[in-house]
């Protein structure tokens, strides 16, 4: 194919690729691109402050979280219901009192209607003054002070008094979302690599943890399981091959059942969809052909 071939420029039809090409050089289109490792949680670090765990503690769904920051974040959920459930009844309270002045307005209604029955009446049905009871005017019968104020928004004919929902005092798991307990929380115990010649500090070794059993290698290829009796964190083919063969725990020999298992979730990205979604999306303005 000749050079001429490839840029040519005489076609009647704007191609696909010609289309892509001027995109890509222009800033037009979405563009897509896998995230790196630099942008890929480690299985080690807490899902809220994504950085490495102090006080590692993990949910039953096999969420990792810094004990710190989770406590943090069930205070912050608690004192929030509490804020909604008193704005929650002050509303009820209102309603209370304007249900009753409701009935009590009524009430004087029916008694001042009573009495006008009766002094017309006493008066043998004659009237000297016109009454202003069914008059047309929007000013009549005190009707000028309910009138809405164009001038506040809040008084407007349209305007909508937003109502406060009973709050759900439950707390909910800020990555699965499902019901979460502080007294569910489960400690994770690690097990250190011992290798003497490396000086480095825990948090700048690349190989921090291991499995306490096969002593492989853990990180985010390595998929790990929590033994919810003790803590310890070992590999899914420890669990597959040692500890399912009769059910006891490898280091203390205590029974176990499949509920002590709890599978951990490895590292995700940072973005909202953990653990599903490893590309990111820039969208920009479609180019038009």
């Amino acid at each position: 194919m000749t050079r001429h071939a490839r840029n040519c420029t005489a076609g009647a039809v704007y191609t696909y690729h010609e289309k892509k090409k001027d995109a890509a050089a222009s800033g037009y289109g979405t563009q897509s691109e896998r995230v790196g490792k630099d942008s890929v949680k480690s299985f080690d670090c807490c899902s809220l402050t994504l950085q490495p765990c102090r006080n590692p503690v993990v949910t039953k769904d096999g969420y990792l979280f810094d004990k710190e920051a989770i406590l943090e974040y069930v205070i912050a959920k608690k004192t929030e219901y509490t804020r909604k459930l008193k704005q929650y009844e002050k509303q009820l309270k209102k309603e209370e009192l304007e249900k009753k002045e409701l009935a009590d307005a009524e009430k004087e209604a029916n008694l001042i209607k009573f009495m006008s029955r009766e002094k017309n009446i006493s008066n043998n049905g004659t009237n000297s003054q016109p009454s202003t009871s069914n008059s047309v005017s929007n000013l009549a019968n005190g009707k000028h002070k309910e009138l809405p104020s164009f001038w506040v928004p809040s008084q407007l004919p349209d305007a909508k008094v937003s109502k406060v929902e009973k709050p759900d005092p439950t707390i909910y798991c800020p990555v699965s979302g499902k019901p979460l307990k502080v007294k569910d929380l489960i400690e994770v115990n690690w097990t250190l690599v011992k290798d003497p010649d490396d000086k480095k500090s825990l948090i700048a070794k690349e190989n921090r943890y291991m499995c306490p059993v096969t002593h492989d290698i853990l990180s985010n290829a390595v998929p790990c399981a929590i033994i919810r009796t003790t803590g310890h964190v070992v590999t899914m083919e420890c669990v597959e091959k040692i500890i399912k063969k009769d059910w006891l725990h490898p280091l203390t020999g205590d029974k176990l059942k499949e509920k002590d298992i709890i599978q951990l979730q490895r590292g995700g990205t940072g973005y909202a969809l953990t653990n599903q979604n490893l590309e990111g999306k820039n969208e920009r303005p479609v180019l038009q052909a």
